[in-house]
């Protein structure tokens, strides 16, 4: 818990925003049910203006959700912020005034407290500021946080004692703990001075936590450094993943009930773009490790987002590999999202995607972006289109890591500038539910090991009644995200079309679960 009284940190309420204006801006949806899979319970509006600023959600798990975007003018800004329970009924809501010169840059809801990391805009100061707010009423606490290395943050977490803030400082990995009891911040000890990539930083309920780093190790081969830290920030264990002539591009992990420390992640070659399987490792508590990998084309089931006819030329390719002693490989590009327990396997997530560049003539980008950012994406007459998705990719192992099942999910049409996580999945105990939201559409598939009980289905997000019409073309990015339980929520901006009352714009929640 963070101490209430500190001489420098400065403790106060949030400017309250007058209940008749409230009333104005949020109302909650009646709650409804589709009559598909899909139950959308309860839906939430705000209406919003086509260049208003957009509503950022941070999720408190049961403990409801968080609404926050930043308001400016020429002399403050301030960061409007709401609290909403798992029924979107508001619980308070207000201003917090911020320097103009600082931007959010981290957001965590954690044991009652929302927390907010904002840093200095042109890293002419290197130091950042914690703000620490309530849950039940929404006051707040403001904690400078001295920082001596002008590192790059991208990665926020809270632990029981601190708050993990990693980044790079001229490409080498950087994590900074920022103490609760002695308001005093640290670089971890036993990082690389050598480049490398951060991969995960995992906290656990204990306030223990782990620094997953790619990098290669004294033979050139890349590899997985793990640092297993106590809740105190000491380092406790520092180690990297034996392995071979593979270089391991990127890893997720967590550690099991009887101390095993679990590392599933991608393989390739030199390439780092490209990765020619999976791999899991187990490390027990003496620090004895296996590893085992899985070529793309080992699994059943990888290939199943292909159409019929291509899928079986290339499991029949396989075949002749196979028989002539020959190595099957395939280059994907393939990011492991998530590894979750499942009954006693465990459950691995990942996303299959490719960028696209277009052709353009050079000249024209030459007279109208030379000498601007939007021209270094311009290469050989080629600009970058996106990233385009291709499957997910689900997969059961067990405590030795050894595979027992794959299966795949066909992603459709998903494009995105900046790589992200779009598939979720809902383990029960009969099934698993695979899921993602794309252009206003759900689309799900249930899953038993390698059976399909239910094939690919597409359902629309619900506006307040069925006679209300979403506008397609005038829909902003919508997006799909964890909430409690086997909730999710989808969120974005609509513009709806209600034929006795014209239009209306607004950011929009709606909860939702598979049946």
């Amino acid at each position: 818990m963070l101490p209430k009284k500190i001489a420098f940190a400065k403790s106060s309420t949030l400017t309250k925003w007058k209940y008749t204006d409230f009333l104005l801006i949020f109302f909650i949806s009646g709650y409804y049910t589709a009559t598909a899979q899909i139950e959308q319970s309860a839906r939430f509006e705000i209406p919003v203006a086509r260049n208003e600023i957009k509503y950022s959600i941070i999720p408190a798990r049961q403990d409801g959700l968080f609404l926050i975007r930043r308001l400016g003018s020429q002399t403050s800004d301030q960061f409007e912020l709401a609290r909403l329970d798992t029924a979107f009924k508001e619980i308070w809501h207000g201003f917090l005034e911020i320097d103009k010169k600082y931007i959010l840059v981290g957001a965590r809801a954690q044991d009652e407290k929302l927390f907010l990391l904002t840093r200095y805009l042109d890293y002419t100061r290197n130091d950042f500021e914690l703000i620490c707010l309530d849950q039940k009423n929404g006051t707040y606490v403001r904690y400078p946080v001295k920082n001596f290395i002008p590192f790059n943050p991208i990665e926020f977490q809270i632990t029981k004692q601190g708050a993990l803030i990693g980044g790079y400082y001229n490409h080498v990995p950087v994590v900074m703990f920022y103490s609760f009891d002695t308001q005093k911040s640290r670089i971890l000890p036993g990082l690389l001075n050598e480049s490398g990539e951060l991969t995960q930083l995992k906290t656990y309920p204990d306030g223990s936590f782990d620094v997953l780093i790619s990098a290669k190790n004294l033979e050139g081969t890349k590899t997985i450094f793990l640092k297993n830290y106590d809740a105190d920030a000491e380092l406790m264990r520092n180690f990297p993943l034996h392995t071979d002539d593979r270089h391991l591009i990127f890893a997720q992990s967590l550690k099991t009930n009887n101390n095993m420390q679990v590392v599933a992640g991608v393989f390739g070659t030199r390439n780092a773009e490209y990765s020619r399987g999976l791999f899991i490792a187990t490390i027990d508590p003496a620090g004895m490790q296996q590893i085992r990998y899985y070529n793309f084309g080992d699994l059943q089931n990888f290939f199943k987002y292909m159409k019929a006819k291509r899928e079986k030329r290339v499991k029949a390719r396989i075949e002749r590999k196979k028989i002539h002693g020959k190595k099957i490989r395939f280059n994907y590009r393939f990011l492991v999202h998530e590894i979750v327990p499942y009954k006693d396997q465990y459950i691995l997530l990942g996303e299959a995607f490719y960028p696209k560049y277009i052709t353009v003539d050079s000249r024209m980008y030459n007279s109208f972006f030379s000498g601007t950012s939007s021209y270094s994406n311009i290469r050989n007459g080629r600009v970058f289109d996106g990233y385009y998705y291709t499957h997910a990719v689900v997969m059961g192992f067990n405590p030795k890591g050894d595979v027992v099942w794959d299966n795949s999910f066909e992603i459709n049409d998903v494009r995105t500038f900046t790589l992200e996580q779009f598939v979720k999945l809902e383990a029960q105990k009969d099934k698993i539910t695979l899921l993602y939201l794309y252009d206003n559409v759900l689309r799900s598939k249930i899953i038993k090991d390698n059976q399909v009980l239910e094939g690919k289905t597409s359902e629309p997000i619900k506006a307040n009644t069925d006679r209300e019409i979403i506008d397609q073309e005038n829909t902003d990015i919508t997006k799909l995200d964890y909430w409690y339980k086997d909730y999710f929520y989808a969120f974005g901006v609509q513009e709806i079309i209600n034929p006795g009352q014209g239009k209306r714009r607004v950011f929009f929640i709606n909860k939702l679960r598979h049946q």
